[in-house]
């Protein structure tokens, strides 16, 4: 799935048992990224073709109005705004991004 979606960092996981989930991304850490702000941090947010890890986690607490808004945000940004990190061909660093998304649901409600 990586592979279809842009990547690792596009990639995020979920284990959901009987009592108990856990939503993460799926590259680990990326340590050899840290302190670069060159990481992308859709990992954490994006499930396959925007899909929050976040809104997945949401979704799961039985909040979808917070996941659409979180998925509407993560769309705009990456869509209209054309912010991205490097992987995805942008520019962006991983706070830049960040504060994109938060800016989008601000401005707009997500």
């Amino acid at each position: 799935m990586a592979g279809l979606v842009g990547g690792l960092g596009m990639a995020p996981a979920a284990n959901i048992g009987v009592d108990a989930a856990i939503f993460e991304a799926v590259h680990g850490s990326a340590p050899d990224l840290a302190s670069q702000g060159v990481a992308n941090p859709l990992a954490l947010m994006l499930a396959s073709a925007l899909m929050l890890a976040s809104a997945m986690m949401l979704d799961h607490v039985g909040r979808q109005d917070l996941a659409r808004r979180m998925r509407k945000a993560i769309d705009l940004t990456l869509n209209e705004d054309k912010v991205r990190t490097r992987d995805l061909g942008g520019t962006a660093s991983t706070e830049q991004f960040a504060q994109a998304i938060i800016g989008r649901l601000k401005r707009t409600g997500g």
